[in-house]
């Protein structure tokens, strides 16, 4: 009881902390919202009544799966050269207007190429919050709270998912942009209240500002609280200024070579290919063909929506444990269980071509349940929080930004693929190659992964 007490997110001293995670996080949400709207609505408009004036093939159904790679390569590399040299909060305040172009896109789409350009703009709000949400959190939080607080971007995603499932499945096609714009607009009005990160202030050498927004997200602006601020204050100042000089000599390739970073490199190289060669991405995005492939008793649409609330109760999990049992375990159990549960799926959908299972149909939404669960807890609910915590501080911001724009190529490839390994292997050879991947970075996790609970934003 005491740990959970001295950890709660609403202790006096962090409330600000969760405020400002919860405002920030209103544009993963809205993400979320545009990669879970793709799933039913790509039943719909594949159906003789669509409410498009236009067809869509499979070719162009796997194009529109994979632009959301490309946006987000493009989103994270704007933010790779804007994050230091502008501020994260100008790289937040950034999101609004590609987002907010998105429904723009898809109420007035006329032909396919607009869903393509809705679908990019999805993935460069997805590509430039993946980087900048961490990094702004991991900053302002206290660190027996952060891998909480950071681990809310993905549970807020999963919310949007799931939001993006039920608004397109049961409202008209040109109802929901009307609903989905209110978002960007909220979240740029919220976000004039929040100030800059003091640690990103104090390496500009505005030292008031970062004294200001120091003591606001620790609550700290009594007359009682003033001296206890101070010398926290003057902890921080003296651990970034220390950093500074450690680092005092410009950012070279060399830094990037180090043995710390090189370790950083091969970790989020193998995070990456695992979260999306398991498929578990994937199959948040096509989750109604794959249901409709397996076979199950349930409506694509009804169970497409039950995953979403699976996802969300699998990163909640990962918000509560992170803190307590580590990063490291929930990564093991999350790698070992997609694994585990893509073979039996495979298996499942393999021996019901040549034998009666119809008794057991509701087998792949359970199945479908255990993988999604379990990859929420670990592989998708803390890979940015990983991602972030992986690499030295001096490079930790471009090379957080690279590890997404492979993440981005990957995304990419794995979206424009899947459809494509679903019609020409089949749904069970697909779930087999899924839990191969999952397998092989469960193995390097084990041997290689490094717990990272605890570790300081500011020093190495």
């Amino acid at each position: 009881m005491v740990r959970i007490f001295e950890n709660s997110l609403l202790k006096h001293q962090t409330r600000y902390q969760l405020l400002a995670t919860v405002i920030v996080n209103i544009i993963t949400f809205a993400h979320g919202v545009g990669v879970g709207w793709l799933s039913p609505t790509l039943t719909k408009i594949q159906t003789t009544d669509s409410p498009l004036k236009f067809e869509v093939s499979l070719a162009e159904i796997s194009w529109l799966g994979s632009m959301l790679g490309l946006g987000s390569l493009c989103g994270n590399l704007t933010i790779a050269l804007l994050i230091e040299r502008a501020g994260r909060k100008f790289c937040i305040y950034l999101m609004a207007g590609p987002y907010a172009c998105i429904w723009i896109l898809i109420y007035c789409a006329s032909n396919v190429y607009f869903l393509y350009a809705a679908r990019f703009l999805c993935g460069f709000t997805g590509g430039a919050g993946y980087v900048v949400v961490p990094i702004f959190i991991s900053e302002i939080a206290d660190s027996n709270i952060r891998g909480a607080l950071t681990s809310m971007v993905m549970l807020s995603v999963d919310l949007g998912i799931l939001a993006g499932y039920i608004l397109s499945t049961y409202l008209a096609y040109h109802v929901v942009p009307f609903l989905a714009i209110i978002l960007p607009v909220a979240y740029f009005i919220a976000n004039i209240m929040l100030p800059e990160t003091a640690p990103y202030l104090l390496r500009k050498s505005q030292l008031t500002a970062a004294e200001t927004s120091f003591r606001y997200y620790r609550n700290q602006r009594s007359a009682i609280s003033e001296h206890a601020s101070k010398a926290d204050f003057e902890e921080l100042r003296t651990a970034v200024l220390s950093q500074q000089t450690k680092n005092a000599t410009p950012l070279s390739y060399k830094d990037l070579l180090t043995k710390p970073a090189l370790k950083g490199f091969a970790a989020s190289t193998v995070l990456s290919l695992g979260y999306q060669f398991s498929g578990v991405f994937s199959f948040i995005n096509y989750m109604s063909d794959i249901f409709k492939a397996s076979g199950s008793i349930v409506d694509v649409n009804t169970a497409t929506i039950i995953i979403g609330i699976v996802q969300i109760v699998g990163v909640y999990t990962s918000t509560i444990l992170v803190d307590i049992v580590g990063r490291r375990v929930l990564m093991l159990i999350s790698t070992m269980g997609v694994g585990v549960g893509c073979i039996a799926f495979g298996c499942f959908t393999f021996f019901a071509e040549s034998y009666d299972l119809s008794d057991f149909n509701w087998l792949p939404l359970l199945l479908m349940i255990f993988i999604c669960y379990v990859a929420n807890i670990g592989l998708i609910g803390i890979f940015f929080l990983v991602l972030v915590e992986l690499f030295p501080v001096k490079i930790r911001s471009l090379a957080t930004s690279i590890s997404v724009i492979f993440l981005s190529l990957l995304v990419f490839g794995t979206l424009k693929l899947f459809p494509l390994m679903l019609h020409y292997w089949g749904i069970s050879f697909t779930m087999w190659f899924s839990a191969a991947s999952a397998l092989l970075t469960f193995f390097y996790f084990w041997l290689f992964l490094q717990e990272t609970k605890g570790k300081s934003m500011i020093e190495d």
